[in-house]
């Protein structure tokens, strides 16, 4: 029993008829020395009607009590009530305890646990999804850098859950073998795919030959995540994107951001995992605030896209003119998709977000279906 429970506890009514019967009372008598409805009086005695203060208050002046007797009384039946109902208030913590851990009611309805009403079934279903023994555990996905507009080694229970699913997701892709070595040629094949928005379709097979997991995720509701970069072991590299951004810009730097964090070998050795935000349409924070692999690993991204040597070449000679026939050509002329042009020079503030978005064009059809994607209404199972 609840530490403060009583054994049984009585609706206020009941107290309500006792009286009346030891005054030789009617309900129509109460109700008129309370000037009330005999409808209330009666649903109050049938326990159809909770005593509010006011009724409180009536119901001692006419039976000679103060109005917190009543109250009391109305109080520890509610609770009672409340116990007996199997919702006691040791499940309170228990759920409150879920929702730390992960977002449940959101991960439920993505299929990446089973759900279930036996609070006991689901905290299982919870410690296998974060690979934990017991809810006193917390959850640990290796460690972690994250690119955030607010803390770098902050991570919220809704971006951890997205990692936990990139793992399991990634755990059951057969893909080639990984060679270190071999990740230039690989990052060389996709550079060759960047000036057409179809060819993006061809992306996951050259990660996969190279032993490369890749994986598209869609974010969880309020959970700002671009992409991920982690290792299941040393043999086996893992780049998960959200497609937060549906635009040819944000895809590909967001992917050769990811990659310049396997190319450079960045956690292969201590399990350290990359959650990067903020990639893609907002100016560049200050050296100060970001970690210097991210820093690494963004300047690999725009140069392997866009040498930026021409870059500064072109913004030299025509700006602030940027018409789009000027943008294509350049964006031609180094063989990349005009919209990659666009979205380094809005980064840059060169351009502003409003220009030129007919060249930011979406990507996320031309990719999902030859890649392995989760969301946007396609559900996988909760293991695979």
């Amino acid at each position: 029993m609840p530490k403060g429970m009583v054994a049984e506890a009585f609706p206020p009514g009941e107290f309500v008829r006792e009286e009346l019967e030891a005054r030789g009372w009617t309900q129509a008598d109460l109700a008129y020395i309370m000037g009330r409805p005999a409808r209330v009086v009666s649903e109050v005695v049938a326990g159809k009607r909770s005593v509010s203060p006011q009724t409180a208050n009536e119901l001692g002046e006419a039976f000679g009590t103060d109005a917190q007797f009543w109250l009391n009384l109305e109080s520890s039946y509610r609770l009672y009530r409340l116990a007996q109902s199997g919702d006691d208030e040791d499940n309170v913590p228990r759920r409150a305890r879920l929702l730390s851990k992960a977002p449940i009611n959101q991960i439920v309805k993505r299929n990446w646990i089973k759900g279930s009403s036996n609070l006991d079934v689901l905290e299982s279903n919870v410690c296998d999804f974060l690979e934990i023994s017991t809810m006193d555990h917390d959850p640990l996905f290796f460690d972690h850098a994250a690119r955030k507009s607010s803390s770098y080694r902050d991570i919220s229970a809704g971006q951890l859950a997205w990692l936990f699913r990139a793992k399991h997701l990634a755990k059951a892709m057969d893909v080639g073998l990984f060679d270190c070595s071999q990740v230039s040629k690989a990052i060389n094949s996709l550079r060759g795919l960047a000036h057409s928005s179809e060819e993006v379709r061809h992306v996951p097979k050259v990660l996969n030959d190279s032993g490369i997991r890749f994986l598209i995720i869609e974010v969880l509701p309020g959970t700002r995540i671009d992409g991920a970069c982690f290792w299941l072991n040393q043999e086996s590299p893992v780049i998960a994107l959200s497609l937060r951004y549906d635009r040819i810009d944000y895809f590909w730097h967001t992917i050769m951001h990811e990659l310049g964090h396997i190319k450079r070998g960045d956690g292969i050795r201590n399990q350290f995992t990359t959650l990067d935000v903020d990639l893609v349409g907002n100016q560049p924070d200050s050296v100060e605030q970001r970690p210097k692999h991210e820093i690494a690993a963004d300047s690999l991204a725009v140069n392997w896209l866009v040498p930026q040597v021409e870059l500064e070449e072109f913004i030299k000679r025509i700006r602030p003119r940027y018409s789009k026939l000027r943008l294509r050509k350049f964006a031609e002329s180094i063989s990349v998709h005009p919209g990659i042009v666009v979205g380094q020079l809005q980064h840059r503030g060169e351009i502003g977000y409003s220009a030129n978005r007919e060249m930011l064009v979406r990507v996320r059809n031309d990719i999902s279906e030859y890649a392995l994607t989760d969301g946007w209404g396609a559900t996988l199972p909760a293991s695979i």
